[in-house]
């Protein structure tokens, strides 16, 4: 198993044993990778059976894509072995979704005639794979009040935010590249502001009691029944009310549909409408239960009289 010379071998010898170059076993060792035995008489470098070792865990390691620095950093220890083999299987994981993107993409477009075509080349050529939502973020939060405690916004851009799938169909990346155009439009009066405001005005206490009716409305709609039921358009009348420090009334209710009305955007539309079909079943999209909610306030006809919820 070993040479003759202190049982130790040469970077010759070692290299053979490896099924390697010289080259390779000097470079690895320059790096501080091979442990060395010691040193010849002449000043040559020696191996122990502790370097044909290590080396077979580089070239192992290397094999599996791992660069010469991830290498050496997961050789310190166990610990590090399992870090560095966590973050190269993360890079594969996105790596695969690129990859399935582009596939999709590509479907897309074979699919598409060529009006399609020409509208989506550009939305796909501007966007990357998978899609950056950054810009759907920050449309979010151009219409969110300025006084929402941090933790709450979070909680509702998890809501409205959908998430890019690992492995989209075409009709997915057509509603992504369409969503990235929409949001990324720089015209006045795409993002919806804050209808609401005033000295009376508790932002963070609507969107607490919102959040709270829009659960109530989804638990419904997932059930099969309405999602406007007595309960959930309960809470979301008080969500309202005790944010403008008002009193719930069939009178308020008839006020407050109408504001609501004047919010529900051509763009806020459009909007749900890409988005609900990139929503998992299990979660019903904001937009719709919220529609459903408004809707319900006024059963009767509607009055007008605004000016004590705007003022």
């Amino acid at each position: 198993m070993t040479a003759a010379d202190g049982g130790t071998w040469s970077i010759g010898e070692l290299a053979g044993r490896a099924g390697v170059t010289v080259k390779t076993v000097r470079y690895y060792s320059d790096r501080g990778l091979l442990p060395e035995a010691g040193r010849s008489g002449g000043g040559h470098r020696r191996y122990g059976s502790g370097a044909l070792v290590r080396l077979r865990e580089i070239r192992s390691l290397r094999a599996l894509g791992l660069g010469v620095a991830e290498v050496a950093r997961a050789l310190e220890d166990d610990g590090r072995l399992a870090e560095v083999v966590a973050g190269e299987l993360r890079g594969v994981a996105r790596e695969r979704a690129a990859l399935a993107w582009r596939e999709a993409s590509l479907r897309l477009l074979a699919e598409c005639d060529g009006v399609e075509r020409a509208e989506l080349l550009p939305l796909l050529g501007a966007s990357v794979l998978p899609p950056d939502l950054d810009e759907v973020v920050r449309f979010w939060r151009r219409s969110l009040p300025v006084r929402l405690p941090a933790p709450l916004v979070t909680r509702v851009l998890d809501e409205v935010v959908p998430v890019p799938p690992d492995d989209p169909s075409p009709g997915q990346v057509r509603a992504f590249a369409r969503l990235g155009a929409l949001v990324a439009d720089p015209a006045p009066g795409r993002a919806p502001g804050p209808p609401l405001r005033g000295e009376r005005y508790r932002p963070a206490v609507l969107y607490e009691g919102l959040g709270e009716a829009y659960d109530l409305a989804g638990a419904e709609a997932l059930a099969g029944r309405p999602p406007a039921g007595r309960e959930a358009l309960d809470c979301f009348a008080d969500a309202y009310a005790l944010a403008l420090g008002e009193r719930d009334s069939p009178l308020f209710r008839r006020r407050l549909a109408e504001l609501l009305g004047r919010e529900e955007t051509a763009v806020m539309a459009r909007y749900w409408k890409l988005v609900v079909p990139l929503l998992p079943a299990d979660r019903p999209a904001l937009g719709l239960l919220h529609h459903h909610l408004t809707e319900a306030l006024t059963p009767a006809d509607r009055l007008t009289g605004l000016t004590g919820l705007t003022d």
